[in-house]
């Protein structure tokens, strides 16, 4: 960052000719001294002393290209449309003012949070434009993605290290770890008596045993590729209804055990005596305490997924029961990999001491790679506590320690400094719940783990587990036709765990459909497998079929209910937990405001969004055109729509300005001002904006929301954002939500699902008046 603030300041320090001179020609002037640019250079990109002849020509030549590229890079961003010197001190004047105006609207507005700057980032991936501060400084969309792109190539971390991408393959330049090869390796090492795991469980109770050891026939998988699943209810006391669906033949339903005893679990033999002390922290807020070590939701959610059954569990709350999960699907997963584990270690002695000529087939415990659980998470401080859990489930007390390596290195990279954060700044509590540590998307990590000893970034092919984000993982599998990109470490995933899936919905659902696609696959090499030990099953390809998934999420999604009924394979059937809200969010709106819900009809799902666009232009916007209806804020959930109509709003040259997720920090202000001051018409305002920011718009009066928004309780966000303008046209304020049938799901989330039920069988606008007691 130091060599970055040098050039800025040297930059800084050029003449207004000169800085004219240098965007349009990339060089200074040669009427002005060329030492300042050679500095700004040298201290941007430091090339090689004469010192440094002992490498080879090859490498230097490599060297003197990447630095030509890098050095038009930095061209490219001073590059801008020729202005005047009087329009540069226009601009320079216009953005003191807007800084001044913002620092007196809103204290909120003049900063950002790290978890606005991380969401930003992770978004950028979309391959989506970058929106304009204003509208003559658009520019068409590929030019803005290109620009995008170039930042991320040159972002630094906090300590310096570098960490810019390949920019063909976007992979980061990471530490594994190759010291502890031997160590942690499952073929050489063998199960220590002293370790206390020496007593494999063989009972056939076991639900490893029982999931894994199931010989499936061509049939059974003919059978489930084909015909469609049937499915049951059940009501149980805390997870309320569940839909268990199965292609197989109608198995037992399920029932909720109301008491649970550690060994009735059959977790594995360190893991019955940690896991009571590390749940604690949760017991003390259960309302009728008991001698069991789960909480109640974590009870029945530790009991479907000890079955090895597919689990969708859509009321993950970051504020309330996020860590309650979190743990219980961290004991799950731990608790399947020390079973495997150990089950390869007692083969290996048992091989070792077996008569020469014996058949080994009854040895076979492995897939065709090691990593046996994927976990995804949106944030590196998740995969900070899910580590701290795991060290927290295996050390027994305080003498027995275990030995994790490379541990002040991942605290370094993944933990953050409390001091980063900005004072001051007022959000709400789920907000800071979700964006809380170190926010960064793009990361991944694998995780090794023998017997009394954790190996942290250990290459993936000897990992047992692997954390990452969606992106760290999207970066390594690559696209068809990249020359480096790896996905066969996933063929032999048995546990796939995806927490928190509505925030990839804010950064970029591609990488998770991307990745849903590349895993469970044959991998293109052996990678030095024993193919003696592999299952059959692995060797068979039906890998998916015994793959379990856990997805959890904070509401229910078309899409995230996409992945888990068309990328779930599951044999032994799947749950979802299916609860339908009595109460929306709407019920917390405190302002006096009359709600109109408007509907559109659409064919399909596929052409909602072109009926939607129509409708909005043919019937809603006329009425919103006359000067009387100022102070007019869009709400726009999906950045394509919100492109399509800024486009539109252009080419009818209405008077408007718009904020999205990709608006520079000057234009967020500049529209905050002028929609305050009515100097525009409308705003047009996008979902993720507000997800990563959450700013207050003041000076609403109007207000459309294009689609329902993805988060329920946004609705009463926005809508209470009214109030924060005081003065006196309470009676003028409006609300028009455009909806259709397919949007059940949202607008139950909304208006309840009694209202929902009324509206999508009436094809009237539905008035709704809230008085802030609903």
């Amino acid at each position: 960052m130091g060599k970055r603030r040098a050039g800025r300041d040297l930059l800084r320090s050029l003449s207004k000719k000169q800085k004219k001179h240098l965007r349009e020609f990339g060089e200074e002037h040669p009427f002005y001294d060329k030492l300042l640019l050679l500095l700004l250079l040298h201290s941007c990109f430091p090339f090689q002393s004469e010192d440094s002849d002992k490498s080879s020509a090859e490498s230097d030549s490599e060297t003197e290209v990447e630095q030509v590229s890098v050095y038009h890079k930095l061209l490219a961003t001073l590059k801008t449309s020729p202005e005047s010197e009087g329009e540069e001190e226009e601009d320079e004047s216009e953005s003191e003012e807007t800084e001044e105006s913002e620092a007196e609207m809103d204290s909120e507005g003049s900063q950002e949070t790290g978890g606005a700057e991380g969401g930003e980032e992770g978004s950028q991936e979309t391959g989506g434009t970058e929106g304009g501060e204003e509208d003559k400084n658009d520019v068409p969309e590929e030019e803005e993605a290109t620009d995008i792109a170039e930042q991320k190539l040159s972002q630094e971390q906090p300590d310096g290290t570098d960490t810019s991408c390949d920019p063909h393959h976007g992979v980061i330049e990471e530490f594994t770890d190759v010291k502890h090869e031997s160590e942690f390796s499952l073929e050489t090492n063998f199960m220590e008596e002293e370790s206390g795991d020496c007593n494999v469980d063989k009972r056939e109770s076991n639900p490893f045993k029982q999931h894994m050891d199931k010989a499936l026939e061509d049939k059974e998988i003919e059978k489930m590729s084909t015909l469609p699943k049937t499915s049951s209810q059940s009501q149980w006391p805390r997870l309320g209804q569940l839909i268990f669906s199965s292609t197989l033949e109608k198995q037992k339903t399920l029932k909720a055990d109301k008491e649970v005893e550690v060994k009735q679990l059959h977790l594995h033999k360190p893991l019955e005596s940690t896991w009571p002390k590390v749940n604690e922290q949760f017991l003390s807020s259960v309302d009728k305490p008991s001698d069991s070590p789960f909480t109640p939701l974590q009870r029945e959610l530790f009991c479907i997924m000890n079955t090895y059954r597919d689990l969708f569990y859509p009321e993950r709350k970051a504020l309330t029961n996020g860590e309650e999960i979190r743990h219980a699907y961290c004991l799950h997963a731990l608790n399947h990999v020390l079973k495997a584990n150990a089950q390869v270690l007692s083969n290996n002695a048992k091989r070792r001491d077996r008569k020469p000529g014996t058949d080994t087939d009854d040895y076979r415990d492995q897939g065709l790679t090691r990593p046996k659980v994927l976990m995804i998470v949106p944030f590196r401080e998740c995969a900070l506590r899910i580590v701290h859990i795991f060290i927290s489930l295996l050390e027994v007390n305080d003498k027995k320690k275990i030995d994790v390596s490379n541990k002040k290195r991942f605290k370094g990279e993944f933990g953050s400094d409390p001091d980063e954060k900005p004072p001051n700044l007022k959000r709400p509590e789920d907000y800071e719940a979700v964006f809380a540590g170190n926010i960064d998307d793009h990361f991944r990590i694998g995780v090794a783990i023998l017997q009394r000893s954790m190996r942290l970034y250990a290459p993936f092919y000897s990992s047992d587990i692997i954390i990452a984000s969606p992106l760290g993982m999207r970066t390594v599998i690559g696209a068809e036709g990249e020359k480096k990109r790896d996905f066969d470490f996933l063929s032999s995933v048995e546990i796939l765990i995806i927490d928190q899936a509505d925030i990839y919905l804010m950064q970029n659902w591609e990488h998770v459909l991307h990745l849903m696609k590349h895993i469970n696959l044959l991998p293109l090499d052996s990678h030095g497998v024993d193919f003696s030990r592999v299952r059959m099953l692995n060797l068979n390809n039906w890998s998916r079929y015994y793959r379990q998934t856990l997805l959890f999420s904070a509401l229910q999604d078309p899409q995230i209910n996409s992945v888990f009924n068309k990328h779930c394979f599951n044999y032994v059937g799947q749950v979802a937990v299916r609860n339908v809200p009595l109460t929306g969010s709407i019920s917390h709106v405190v302002v006096q405001l009359p709600h109109v819900f408007r509907r559109l009809e659409a064919e399909s799902v596929t052409s909602v969004i072109d009926a939607r666009f129509q409708f909005f232009i043919d019937k809603v916007l006329p009425e919103y055109r006359d000067a009387i209806m100022s102070h007019t804020l869009v709400y726009v959930p999906s950045y394509f729509d919100y492109v399509r109509l800024r486009n539109y709003f252009k080419k009818e040259d209405l008077n408007f300005t718009h904020i999205c997720e990709y608006t520079k920090k000057a234009g967020v202000c500049r529209a905050r001002r002028f929609f305050l001051k009515g100097e525009k018409q409308f705003l047009l305002f996008t979902e993720r904006f507000h997800f990563y920011k959450r700013y207050t718009i003041k000076g609403i009066r109007n207000l459309i929301f294009y689609e329902l928004p993805t988060y329920s309780h946004f609705y009463s966000e926005i809508c209470n954002m009214m109030k924060a303008t005081d003065n006196g046209v309470d009676a003028t304020w409006t609300c028009t939500v455009l909806y259709s049938k397919y949007d059940a799901q949202k607008l139950a989330a909304v208006v309840g699902i009694d209202r929902t039920a009324q509206m999508l069988q009436s094809k009237k606008n539905v008035h709704l008046f809230v008085t802030g007691e609903n």
